[in-house]
This record gives C-alpha cells, sequence and structure tokens, in this order.
C-alpha cells in the first residue's frame, strides 16, 4: 500500500454496494456515525488510522480498493 488512502466516493459505493447504513458501518469499524458522515460528506479527512479501520471492514466483507500509484480508481468485489 503506497498511501493508498480510501476516499468518500469510495466509501460511498461501498457502503452502497453491501447495502450498510452509516451506523452499520460505524458499528463494524469502530467509529462513529458522525465520522462517516462527515468524510462521505468531503467535510472533513479522518486521521490514516481511521481510514484503515473503515478500509479494513470493507475489506473485511468483501470489497477490494482500486488505486493507480495512491488514486483511488474504484472498488471491486473480492
Amino acid at each position: 500500500m503506497v498511501n493508498e488512502l480510501l476516499n468518500p466516493a469510495q466509501a460511498r459505493a461501498a457502503r452502497a454496494w453491501l447495502n450498510w447504513s452509516k451506523q452499520e458501518l460505524a458499528k463494524r469499524a469502530g467509529v462513529s456515525e458522525k465520522t462517516i458522515v462527515r468524510f462521505e460528506r468531503e467535510q472533513s479527512f479522518p486521521y490514516p488510522s481511521t481510514l484503515g479501520k473503515l478500509r479494513s471492514a470493507f475489506e473485511n466483507a468483501g470489497i477490494c480498493f482500486e488505486f493507480d500509484g495512491a488514486i483511488a480508481k474504484g472498488i471491486r468485489a473480492t
């Protein structure tokens, strides 16, 4: 992983793909729902450790994130 940080569009897409509410993602990632709301609305950018928790929650559910270097390109199922 070369600075491959989850971006808001990927988070929204992954959450929609899994049919998860913000509350469900918050529970699975161990972060606040407010953090997810602000991130997805691009009102704030969480700490890298928080992004890691979100990404791990998605990856544990079968989502794979695609990057071109550090640029987010999309998501896919594993």
